[in-house]
């Protein structure tokens, strides 16, 4: 488990893959760190189906810091589940309070009902859960966080995280929003939805393309750096990352599972 370095903020891509854990990638989550005053500060973007077992390789997950769901599909959030029984069980208890967790309304009675044997009160002792409101900042160690309202069939929420001086945006699940433009803006890396296909998917409202995450990109402007992600097994990385270049002008990055990009 290497430190952060002191300069940067690191962004860790636990899981990647789209909609499902596929063959090389569990879902989505992100594990994001950086230094203040002498210790490392760790927040997590969603925890997705697969996501708490590869979390393990790179810090203690009842040492993290603060978890942010984008929002309630399984491939974002289901392995609290687990974090849950880690937090509640671990021999000699993880030595501290509940984990700071943001999400949806309603997030502790999901996770509860999806767990199947606990209740919301019981969640309470081990994630202390606070609603995302749109545009509504706060703060974790160095971290300001500042969650967009975006375009998905749920109530979902992109997260514009800032610390020293660096900025990463996150769209989590979303279609082409007004939203976006806010939050890519000047970003020093966008990690952005790429789970549709042009000319294959045609439904709108529920995921950006390659080609319209890089749109969006370039009109927020400022844009350093472009991460596709969130792709399901189906999809030819090449063929989205193709599809982005032809709109972003500069490299088109895939986002690699294990993988620690600095920002």
């Amino acid at each position: 488990m290497t430190p952060p370095r002191l300069d940067f903020v690191d962004v860790t891509i636990i899981g990647c893959s789209g909609s499902f854990a596929g063959p090389d990638s569990p879902a989505s989550c992100y594990l994001v760190q950086a230094e203040q005053e002498g210790r490392t500060w760790s927040i997590v973007l969603d925890l997705g189906n697969g996501a708490l077992g590869s979390l393990q390789r790179h810090i203690r997950p009842y040492a993290v810091d603060a978890v942010l769901l984008s929002h309630l599909h399984v491939d974002h959030c289901i392995d609290m589940c687990g974090l849950y029984v880690m937090m509640k069980y671990v021999p000699g208890g993880p030595g501290r309070g509940p984990v700071r967790t943001w999400g949806p309304s309603g997030t502790g009675a999901h996770l509860a009902r999806a767990y199947g044997d606990v209740d919301s009160e019981d969640l309470l002792g081990v994630f202390a859960f606070s609603d995302l409101r749109h545009r509504d900042s706060f703060r974790v160690g160095p971290f300001e966080v500042t969650p967009y309202r975006v375009r998905h069939p749920v109530e979902a929420y992109a997260f514009r995280v800032e610390a020293r001086g660096r900025v990463l945006a996150y769209t989590g699940d979303t279609d082409e929003c007004d939203a976006l433009g806010d939050l890519m803006a000047g970003a020093d890396l966008v990690l952005a939805d790429s789970a549709f296909v042009d000319g294959r998917d045609t439904v709108t409202g529920i995921h950006l393309s390659g080609s319209r995450a890089a749109a969006a990109a370039v009109r927020a402007g400022g844009v350093e750096r472009l991460m596709l992600t969130h792709m399901p097994a189906w999809n030819d990385p090449e063929v989205c990352r193709a599809q982005a270049a032809a709109v972003w002008p500069g490299e088109v990055e895939i986002a690699k599972p294990g993988a620690t990009y600095s920002v």
